[in-house]
């Protein structure tokens, strides 16, 4: 059967089609993709703008037309983040489902770093042993951690790269001293968390899994062998650290001439990389490595899953 996973972030609405069957991997057939960066829309007490609410809607319709397109046979609509933290967020969810003609499942933050942990230990497989999940949205920062499919510890932080953007990094290039704010904002936040991750076996993969990360190492990171001969992208903290002052120094429009950063996230990778160094730092984490599955596969797999166990054959 064919299905779409439509995540609407803090930055992206991202509509994935695959065809899946149970216990088969699943493979992608089209991926649609329109840069929002909601955080741009948020009013001074915390909602989502009108103007970003239609921005929202019209995004959330190109994506079912694209899904319906493709015949796909069910449409997993998922809201993560910017949706689930906004004021009037029961308002705007009632709006896409109006432009969806379906329910929207709004993940919590735990959910959201489950799911993706599910992705990741799937991509990286039993052997793989205990893993430690770092994924950075626009939102939120989540972390999970365990040997199994389900993590020991998972939790949200509202660490994510636009937040952060919108709250200490406003000018653009960011000064020194916001940037030194953020690092210590983002100190104190992971503090709260820490204590459940780090009483937990040591990892033996530290694996990063969102775009943002992906694109911070292409940028400072190399490429090291995989298994059966694959290529797989390590991203040192020690080198994420020393890009972070020449990162903050560029103005956004230079900042996308970089390897790796995209225009659609040159505004945000600075505070990206100062949350992402923040939590490597609190985790006593030198080195990760890249997983190029992440939330959406997470949900499929999960859907998968359910099939699998209802006896569906497809």
């Amino acid at each position: 059967m064919r299905l779409g996973v439509l995540d609407i972030g803090s930055n992206t609405v991202h509509m994935l089609a695959a065809d899946v069957r149970p216990g088969g991997r699943p493979l992608a057939t089209t991926s649609d993709r329109t840069v929002l960066r909601l955080m741009r829309y948020l009013t001074p007490d915390g909602a989502i703008s009108e103007e970003g609410v239609v921005a929202l809607e019209a995004a959330v319709a190109q994506a079912r037309r694209v899904a319906e397109a493709e015949r796909v046979d069910a449409l997993l609509a998922t809201a993560t983040s910017a949706v689930r933290d906004a004021r009037n967020g029961g308002d705007v969810i009632a709006r896409i489902e109006a432009a969806l003609g379906q329910p929207l499942q709004v993940l919590d933050g735990e959910t959201e770093a489950e799911l993706t942990f599910l992705a990741v230990r799937r991509w990286f497989g039993w052997s793989a042993g205990h893993l430690l999940l770092l994924d950075i949205g626009g939102g939120s920062l989540e972390i999970a951690a365990g040997g199994e499919e389900l993590p020991d510890a998972a939790a949200s932080v509202p660490l994510g790269a636009g937040r952060m953007t919108v709250q200490f990094l406003p000018n653009d290039p960011p000064g020194e001293v916001d940037v030194e704010r953020l690092r210590a904002h983002a100190v104190s936040t992971l503090d709260e968390v820490l204590p459940r991750f780090l009483s937990l076996p040591r990892p033996d993969h530290v694996v990063g899994s969102s775009k943002a990360i992906r694109s911070l190492a292409r940028l400072v990171g190399y490429p090291a062998p995989g298994w059966s001969g694959s290529e797989r992208m390590l991203l040192p903290r020690a080198s994420l650290g020393s890009w972070i002052p020449r990162l903050a120094r560029l103005p956004a429009s230079a900042r996308q001439e970089l390897p790796g950063i995209t225009p659609d996230r040159t505004f945000q990778i600075v505070a990206a990389a100062v949350s992402l160094h923040a939590a490597m730092t609190a985790l006593k984490v030198d080195e990760l490595e890249v997983s190029p599955w992440a939330l959406r596969e997470g949900v499929l797999l999960r859907y998968i899953e359910q099939l699998s166990w209802s006896g569906t054959r497809s």
